[in-house]
């Protein structure tokens, strides 16, 4: 038996990075920061993820920089060669497989979050 699930739940990184190819089918590459709980100093770890299809364009719609996210989806490693130095390269990527938001509307609106709570005049 084998098993590889990730499951994260952070504030978004970047700005989404879509990219539409000529097949039809879309990727959204972004970074999540998760709190990780030290003695000392909260810090966060980062994941980059890579969404594809529906929830790529979900997160291409919504997501923002700050946006608050949960994610469940699995690791995998992409490799390459470094141009500059020939040696191979990789690194981990969680592909998400489901994407839930979890902010508000408020939160991902730019016009309402300047605007302002009743509470803070």
């Amino acid at each position: 038996m084998s098993l590889n699930v990730v499951s994260l739940v952070g504030r978004v990184g970047t700005e989404p990075d879509v990219r539409y190819f000529e097949s039809g089918s879309v990727v959204c590459k972004l970074t999540l920061a998760v709190d990780r709980r030290t003695r000392n100093n909260d810090q966060p770890d980062w994941f980059n993820l890579e969404l594809w299809g529906k929830n790529a364009e979900i997160a291409a719609q919504y997501v923002r920089k700050g946006s608050l996210i949960g994610i469940t989806g699995s690791l995998k490693f992409d490799h390459w060669k470094d141009r500059s130095t020939g040696m191979d390269r990789h690194q981990p990527v969680v592909r998400v497989d489901r994407l839930d938001l979890l902010g508000s509307k408020r939160d991902n609106d730019p016009a309402m979050a300047a605007a302002g709570s009743p509470d803070e005049f």
